[in-house]
């Protein structure tokens, strides 16, 4: 097909949706800038508008190497896939801004579960889930189409900013048990897959519980963000008895910071803005204790996937059980939610 019929198409895609899925009242956000084509990366651009590029990709290209050149980001090769991919010797749309954002279509909207684990041992149990049961899972999750995110990236989908592939799933591990680093951490190693950490500071180095050497190190793997769980895992969504609001509200910045810090300082030039609650449960003022704090997330354990329009601090996350069976798991990993009819 010839240059000029796909600077056609290009623009029948812009009125079809591309540029009009983005609301009309907001300002066109900032292109990426071009970067210089590198070796294996030669792709010949064939027109250019606000919203997209048409390039004749060069014997050789990849996806990766064209998002890495066209926007910036090698990770952002699924707009390319999702946009028709490669074929060889033809062009090739690049949406510059994505057209859905959100994941919000006329037959429902996307979700993103968000997995969580406790315990990992030889035997299983209704809280420990077995190395085997664990590898297919991460098998589960490594199969074509699907995408294990760090959960750092649900930041700018809950905002509405950036959108995330379609069948997304996070997973997360509570309390800092030796268990995942015996089990669990070796597995995720294996197959490259990442992870969040959530631990309770006043646990650590205890019996069955982590040290802050094992900590340190699966946080060197790159795989492993670790995030906190609060110092002492009291239930902190209610006061206690005879506890003044004062006090509570005390109580509620003495565990969230002292947890930050705690972590930050073994952990130099870790970031810790996400939390866990303890047994799940959080509350007006655990949640305003989050905001003051400039903490990004706040994870419960409400069962569910977590769209676009789901409140930051009360993000749901699915239990994975140790009597679930494959098929159980992989009807957990619900992506996607139809609209009522």
């Amino acid at each position: 097909m010839s240059a000029p019929a796909w600077l056609a198409l290009a623009g029948t895609l812009l009125v079809a949706g591309w540029a009009q899925a983005q609301p009309a009242d907001l300002p066109s956000p900032a292109l990426p800038a071009l970067k210089p084509a590198q070796p294996g990366a030669m792709a010949q651009v064939l027109g250019r508008t606000e919203r997209l590029l048409v390039v004749l990709p060069a014997e050789g290209d990849s996806l990766l190497a064209l998002a890495e050149r066209f926007l910036g980001r090698a990770d952002r090769a699924w707009w390319l896939a999702d946009a028709g991919g490669l074929t060889p010797g033809q062009p090739l749309v690049v949406p510059l801004v994505h057209p859905n954002p959100t994941g919000f279509g006329s037959d429902g909207y996307q979700t993103v579960p968000v997995l969580s684990y406790h315990r990992f041992g030889p035997a299983s149990s209704a809280m420990v889930v077995t190395p085997a049961q664990f590898e297919a899972q991460l098998q589960a999750l490594s199969e074509p189409g699907m995408h294990v995110l760090r959960l750092a990236d649900l930041a700018g989908f809950l905002a509405g900013r950036e959108p995330l592939p379609a069948r997304s799933v996070v997973i997360t591990v509570d309390d800092g048990h030796e268990s995942f680093y015996l089990h669990a951490f070796p597995l995720l190693q294996k197959h490259r897959l990442p992870a969040t950490l959530f631990v309770h500071t006043g646990a650590v180095g205890s019996p069955e519980y982590m040290s802050w050497a094992q900590i340190q190190e699966v946080a060197a793997s790159g795989l492993v963000s670790v995030q906190a769980h609060s110092q002492t895992h009291q239930n902190l969504a209610a006061r206690a008895p005879r506890e003044t609001d004062l006090a509570y509200r005390r109580r509620l910045e003495l565990e969230v910071q002292t947890s930050r810090r705690q972590i930050e300082q073994r952990l130099p030039g870790a970031t810790v803005n996400h939390f866990a609650y303890p047994f799940g449960d959080a509350s007006p003022g655990l949640m305003d204790t989050l905001a003051r704090n400039a903490f990004e997330l706040g994870l419960s354990a409400r069962a569910g996937g977590n769209a676009f329009f789901r409140p930051p601090y009360l993000l749901q996350r699915t239990l994975v059980l140790g009597d679930y069976t494959l098929e159980d798991f992989r009807g957990r990993l619900q992506t996607r939610q139809t609209l009522a009819r």
